[in-house]
């Protein structure tokens, strides 16, 4: 095979391509604090706002500030508690991949790990549970029919025809491999972490909010949100009654766009998000 061209390898590194993941600024664990203490005031579990935190931060592309916010949130734990908290955050990158795409989960869970103490990193799960089989094909389907219709009820029905008129593979896609495979927790997991209904709706809040340009879809998993607290499909996860009510409130939506909003200036340096910028001459 040829090699690249030191002119090609240039064009593909230049700065304005932004060809690298972002550092992490030097405030950055003060607004994750920050964030921390609402939660704590409001009653929110640390899973849900290590769920928004997370999720804002790979959309963000920096793994260096994926790392201080596993520092900031282990630094009192436990050496169990500090496995199970690594979990929950590669799990939670892991479903970045429906709102992001591959790339950048990869860019930083690689990193994530890297990053983590030998005592963490060897003693993470190593089984994969999402792989279909013919014997679970039909349940993964199943679930992700029941967090779509979860999510966009009265609409499941209206916004699959909407999908399947642009492509009709668009819904077959995002229902099967999307909602089936990836959002939703695969049923009778023994290891790694389960994320929870609350919790992937915050994840795709968040992703969404971090992108920009994307307003109607944000939009939607709001009220995705908030469905899970009228359909009851939040009480298996690790939050408690008081604060999934806040999290579905007017003041609960409100913290969590602005907590992203947060991280994202950051992560910026207030230039705003990375994900869909405006055009910039190589």
């Amino acid at each position: 095979m040829s090699k690249l061209s030191p002119s090609l390898k240039a064009l593909i590194n230049a700065p304005a391509a932004r060809p690298n993941t972002v550092p992490a600024p030097r405030n950055i664990q003060s607004i994750y604090a920050k964030i921390q203490r609402t939660a704590r005031a409001k009653n929110v579990s640390q899973p849900s706002w290590l769920a928004l935190s997370t999720a804002a931060t790979m959309t963000m592309n920096s793994p260096a500030s994926l790392a201080a916010l596993f520092d900031y949130v282990t630094s009192s734990q436990s050496a169990a508690e500090r496995v199970q908290t690594a979990e929950i955050m590669r799990e939670i990158g892991l479903k970045c991949i429906s709102f992001n795409g591959i790339p950048r989960t990869i860019n930083c869970l690689n990193a994530f790990k890297a990053s983590l103490p030998d005592s963490v990193s060897s003693a993470l799960s190593s089984t994969p549970t999402r792989l279909p089989t013919q014997s679970n094909i039909s349940e993964i389907s199943a679930r992700g029919k029941a967090l779509w219709d979860s999510i966009y009820r009265p609409f499941e029905v209206k916004l699959y025809e909407k999908l399947a008129d642009s492509h009709p593979d668009l819904p077959v896609h995002i229902l099967n491999a999307n909602y089936g495979a990836l959002l939703s927790d695969p049923a009778g997991r023994a290891t790694g972490a389960n994320i929870g209904r609350l919790g992937t709706s915050i994840v795709a809040i968040a992703c969404l909010r971090a992108q920009t340009g994307v307003g109607p879809q944000v939009v939607s998993h709001v009220f995705g949100l908030r469905k899970a607290l009228e359909d009851g499909t939040w009480v298996e996860d690790s939050e408690g009654e008081q604060g999934a009510k806040w999290l579905a409130s007017e003041e609960g939506n409100e913290w969590i766009l602005r907590s992203v909003d947060e991280i994202v200036g950051s992560i910026s340096e207030g230039a705003g998000s990375n994900f869909a910028p405006g055009k910039a001459k190589l």
